[in-house]
């Protein structure tokens, strides 16, 4: 009887209700709608740093990343070949590339420009770095033994253009000085302004005969899945000695990205609190007027004999339901409008420390919809509590005179 008079008052009370409803809906559909778009940014930025630097997992020597940058020669990774192959028979392994990292100086024939540089396995690294956009020029291949590429600062600083002699000075691993000129093939933008200010690429056989070394410091592994990488990482240390080679994930090896989950996570935090408050406000305010309406009505189902816990369980019960359908509608409509938004995309400028834009959706998470639903439902039946307690402790003869 309870359930059934709850849900003749609900229909009954027709504007009040589509009110209640209207004011959850929103609240549903903007939680699913700004969870779905927080989540993307963290896919696709991580996806960026994958694809334009850093792989799924990196493998180096141990102490490589704390003191190795300064002077790679030392920090050499013993039979790189060897090793390569054992990480590529992983069934969560795609493909595994070396690096050779140096540092040095380019000229141009005019001025000198302190670079860092990475020798590379161009094709490897052609699919490997989807999200590297090359601006002039092409990719480097594996036939180019002398041919370059250079971020898009490099190329502004020694005003660079495909095709144009530049000349490489650098220490080799015994400390001394060697050069070998390169052709410059193309000129590229990665996601990083700062890695573009300083970064060449040149072909591994070049990097090694310049610094007299067959050895490498990085092997960059890419998965299958980017949902796969602690998997693939616990995989990978498992065949390593970790007393001489460690390997790190991408998320651990980009700080910024960390940052930035912190920073998108703190700001979604404080958007569901406003949108529960509002929630909270709306339906309270609708609860309140819908009351102090039927204060008559609430006086005499008390005077024909139902206990004050009946009054409070009812419109506690009224308002459970309409949670449960503001927030069902507000879920449809948040999914709907997900669905049509990422249709048509969000064009978006470059993030901070970032060169290239990039075109947003807006995700449908299980998880975040769960959540939004859970956060609509509640908030409206816990807007009722204080009205509920108020009404179900009025004495009946003040509650029958409110009608009169």
């Amino acid at each position: 009887m309870l359930l059934k008079l709850s849900i003749r008052n609900v229909f009954r009370q027709k504007v009040r209700t589509a009110m209640t409803l209207a004011a959850i809906m929103f609240g549903v559909s903007g939680l699913i709608l700004a969870g779905g778009f927080v989540h993307d940014i963290f896919i696709q930025l991580g996806e960026a740093i994958i694809h334009s630097q850093t792989g799924h997992v990196q493998i180096f020597r141990k102490d490589y990343l704390e003191r190795g940058t300064r002077q790679p020669d030392r920090f050499l990774i013993d039979a790189p070949d060897e090793l390569a192959k054992g990480i590529s028979a992983l069934p969560q392994v795609n493909e595994v590339a070396a690096r050779l990292n140096f540092s040095g100086l380019l000229n141009n024939g005019r001025r000198d420009l302190a670079i860092i540089g990475e020798g590379i396995e161009p094709d490897k690294e052609a699919r490997l770095g989807t999200y590297l956009k090359v601006t002039a020029g092409r990719h480097l291949s594996d036939s180019d033994r002398f041919g370059m590429v250079v971020g898009q600062g490099v190329a502004h600083s020694l005003n660079l253009k495909p095709g144009d002699p530049v000349t490489l000075v650098m220490n080799t691993s015994d400390g001394a000085l060697n050069t070998l000129d390169f052709e410059v093939v193309g000129v590229f933008q990665s996601f990083s302004k700062d890695f573009d200010a300083r970064a060449v690429r040149i072909p591994l056989p070049a990097a090694q005969e310049l610094m007299a070394t067959t050895g490498s410091n990085v092997l960059v592994v890419t998965l299958h899945r980017t949902e796969d990488t602690d998997i693939g990482l616990a995989a990978i240390n498992a065949l390593l000695d970790s007393t001489q080679t460690e390997a790190r994930s991408w998320r651990k090896l980009s700080d910024f990205y960390d940052k930035t989950l912190q920073l998108y996570d703190s700001q979604f935090g404080v958007l569901q609190l406003i949108i529960l408050c509002m929630v909270l406000l709306s339906v309270a305010n609708s609860v309140n007027m819908s009351t102090f309406e039927r204060m008559s009505e609430f006086g005499t189902l008390q005077a024909l004999g139902n206990r004050k816990s009946y009054i409070f369980k009812l419109i506690i019960v009224e308002n459970m339901l309409l949670g449960v359908m503001g927030a069902a509608l507000g879920v449809l409509v948040g999914v709907l409008l997900a669905l049509g938004i990422s249709a048509i995309g969000i064009p978006m400028p470059p993030p901070p420390n970032a060169n290239i834009g990039y075109t947003a959706f807006i995700r449908i998470v299980p998880l975040t919809v769960a959540s939004a639903f859970v956060i609509g439902f509640l908030a409206t039946a816990l807007a009722a509590v204080i009205p509920a307690r108020r009404v179900s402790g009025m004495p009946v003869v003040e509650a029958l005179r409110q009608g009169s």
